[in-house]
């Protein structure tokens, strides 16, 4: 990237970092309540170690770095908010991730993709977001939504310091009027309203968990298209579909 993309991206991440710093400060308890969460899975239950997860693989990125692809996927699980990991997507669909965009696109989904989510507040499934909030009450339901309308800030201002590049959100099914993300997709169309350029490198998938994008796209193809085309016809369909664009 060059010298200014790199100033960009360097000051929108110490934004994020002390975001997370920051939602931790207002929301106290929130610990105490995930570790509820967590332990009502009895045997698969694990202790929480960071209620609030900064993706510290963005602190790999080097000036000298080349970008190819942004993902926001959904929020931290278990394995994302151990405190020795605190990386984004390091889990199973992680994996899966990885070996889709290494096999399939020649790209190096850990050196070349920058990954964020839709919100860094962890809960052991995505959907527990609305028990978490309904444990905490108004408090909780506002910090989560104001770290949505974060991320999502997050995702534009780096794809304008580091574009053109592609865009992915992995995940559309809460984008949407009372959904769990309802808030990511507001505020997102909203930053992308008078940025037509961007909007075109936007694209939405399936979630990568239980193979569901591997899945989607194979049932997708068609006869003599390139991998890469059917992403991009699929990718828009869905934008098209739940962005409106």
């Amino acid at each position: 990237m060059n010298q200014k993309a790199w100033h960009c991206f360097s000051a929108a991440r110490d934004r994020f970092r002390e975001l997370t710093k920051q939602l931790l400060r207002d929301l106290p308890g929130l610990q105490e309540r995930q570790q509820e969460l967590v332990d009502r899975r009895d045997a698969s239950a694990y202790p929480v170690e960071t209620p609030v997860v900064f993706n510290r693989a963005l602190d790999a990125v080097e000036a000298g770095d080349t970008i190819k692809l942004i993902l926001a996927a959904d929020n931290p699980g278990r394995q994302e908010q151990r405190a020795e990991i605190q990386r984004y997507l390091a889990g199973p669909s992680g994996k899966l991730a990885e070996k889709f965009f290494r096999d399939s696109l020649g790209i190096d989904f850990r050196r070349e993709v920058l990954i964020l989510n839709k919100t860094p507040i962890h809960t052991p499934r995505t959907a527990d977001l609305r028990e978490l909030c309904r444990m905490g009450g108004p408090a909780f339901a506002e910090g989560l939504q104001a770290s949505q309308r974060a991320m999502a800030g997050l995702l534009v201002e780096l794809h304008q310091a580091l574009g053109p590049l592609r865009v992915w959100i992995t995940g559309y099914s809460e984008l949407k009027t009372k959904g769990i993300f309802a808030a990511y997709w507001e505020a997102l169309k909203e930053r992308y309203q008078s940025w037509d350029a961007g909007r075109e490198e936007v694209f939405l998938y399936r979630h990568f968990s239980m193979n569901q994008f591997t899945m989607d796209l194979h049932s997708q193809a068609q006869e003599g298209e390139a991998i890469p085309e059917t992403l991009s016809r699929i990718g828009r369909a869905y934008r098209l579909r739940i962005m409106g664009w």
